[in-house]
């Protein structure tokens, strides 16, 4: 009983460290630059002032709904691209499958940095920059992805796929019938996985865009932080908890999606 309570009692102190950075910035976001830089850890009174001024200083509503657009069309892309390639690898047989398969793996080793001036270039080339295309484009094809997809598809009886030809079953009609709806928890898992990858994104979206009618959230937040003086700290809390906000809902609600996505594939059979 003892170690029971010691073991519970360490778990709230670290999920207390682990989530202050999110609390002080809710509380933060409520007070007044006085309290602020006095060191309070909570609002004397709850005032709304500073939500109602970030979103007057910066277009916020905007930069929300170009992020949701971008986040929600290279969620889709993976899931299509992603699940089409680890289905060629499982259920297709062709000459040096498993080579290429792993050399495809072995790009995870590479940083993205490495291959951010190649992209950008092609970018360039291609006529993308400020379009929602340069923005969503080269996150389509996930290695993680499709080895998370390809694993989950191990785990389907060969003995239903070989069913299945023996009916006429097309291998396309057995990817829509079959393979997708088997493949739910690993399909949930990477749609949250990338939508809330491509949210965090700031790098990229800055290279690649120059005009605020295409700029992310990530981008916002950073113009409102170099706009603002530093007595309006309770301001940029504010937008900082209103861009969490969704992410935080999501994962929340997709955390149990996400741990049966990433186990789903562990064990074949």
């Amino acid at each position: 009983m003892i170690k029971k309570i010691i073991i519970y009692a360490l778990l709230l102190v670290s999920s207390l460290v682990l989530f202050f950075p999110i609390l002080y910035a809710i509380s933060a976001s409520f007070m007044s630059p006085q309290e602020i830089y006095a060191g309070k850890l909570l609002p004397s009174s709850i005032n709304f002032d500073a939500y109602k001024d970030v979103f007057e200083r910066v277009p916020l509503v905007h930069y929300l709904t170009v992020s949701f657009w971008v986040s929600f069309i290279v969620m889709i892309g993976q899931l299509i691209v992603c699940s089409l390639s680890a289905y060629a690898f499982v259920f297709i047989p062709f000459k040096g499958r498993e080579l290429i398969f792993f050399l495809f793996l072995a790009t995870m080793l590479i940083p993205w940095e490495a291959a951010m001036i190649p992209n950008f270039l092609t970018v360039l080339n291609l006529g993308w920059i400020n379009t929602y295309a340069g923005l969503t484009f080269p996150f389509f094809a996930l290695p993680f992805g499709i080895f998370l997809l390809r694993q989950h598809f191990l785990t389907i009886p060969k003995e239903l796929w070989e069913s299945a030809q023996m009916d006429g079953c097309s291998r396309f009609r057995f990817y829509l019938k079959f393979a997708l709806p088997l493949s739910k928890s690993s399909l949930s898992a990477l749609g949250i996985y990338g939508f809330l990858t491509t949210w965090n994104q700031y790098l990229w979206p800055l290279l690649v865009t120059n005009d605020d009618t295409v700029r992310t959230v990530q981008i916002g937040l950073k113009m409102l932080i170099a706009n603002e003086s530093s007595s309006s700290w309770n301001a940029v809390m504010a937008g900082v908890v209103t861009i969490l906000l969704p992410t935080l809902i999501l994962l929340f609600i997709g955390l149990k999606y996400i741990r049966e996505g990433l186990t789903s594939g562990a064990l074949k059979g």
